[in-house]
């Protein structure tokens, strides 16, 4: 069996929102906390299966508060909107870090759908 990278480092950059972790095989990312918080694992997110998910909105400016180890395995973000009900195992964030591009574009490709405009885009009008 293979073993998922492990972080090397986690870093939270509170002023201006992101997550930086670093992975023994050399993996870095960035995640914002908008992103992460969209794509909390948690089942108030994810649903209780494929085809479940909810599609959050108004998250543009939410920011992590703290960062609790779970184990050696995961951690728990605490969110400043009240969420912290996700487990981000190790191999759940390497997977948004691979994904995250196609992720985001999905999300707003969704949020057109349905007519949502992030608030960063409603300052540049």
């Amino acid at each position: 069996m293979t073993q998922s990278p492990q972080p090397t480092e986690i870093k939270l950059h509170r002023q201006s929102r992101m997550l930086e972790l670093s992975f023994d095989n050399g993996a870095k990312f960035a995640f914002s906390c908008e992103f992460l918080r969209i794509f909390s694992p948690s089942a108030e997110v994810q649903g209780h299966g494929p085809g479940q998910e909810i599609l959050l909105v108004d998250k543009d400016a939410v920011n992590v508060t703290n960062i609790e180890p779970i184990g050696n395995y995961a951690i728990k973000l605490y969110f400043d909107d009240g969420h912290n009900t996700g487990l981000y195992s190790w191999k759940y964030l390497y997977k948004l870090g691979k994904e995250q591009a196609h992720l985001w574009k999905k999300y707003l490709d969704r949020l057109q759908q349905v007519g949502y405009v992030r608030k960063d885009l409603k300052t540049k009008d």
